[in-house]
């Protein structure tokens, strides 16, 4: 199964927030919701992996892009499409 690629990427250090848009049709309307999935790149040895665990030092960063995803969000969700 393919996954669906972000929308948006927001990265600080290692630390990155990603956005995802998904359509969803609620009283006969389509609407974009959005979520957010926050994770910190690593290397274990030679291999790149990730995780959802920060350290005290990495707190800062995840809650800088948490900000801009949040922002971000915020910005696309509060626009107003109107229809012909």
């Amino acid at each position: 199964m393919s996954q669906k690629r972000p929308e948006k990427v927001f990265r600080v250090g290692f630390v990155s927030a990603s956005v995802f848009a998904h359509d969803v049709e609620i009283d006969g309307s389509k609407r974009t919701m959005r979520s957010v999935s926050l994770q910190k790149r690593y290397l274990d040895g030679e291999e790149v992996k990730y995780t959802s665990s920060f350290n005290l030092a990495e707190l800062p960063q995840a809650i800088r892009v948490m900000d801009l995803a949040q922002r971000y969000v915020e910005a696309r969700e509060a626009e107003v499409q109107l229809s012909d």
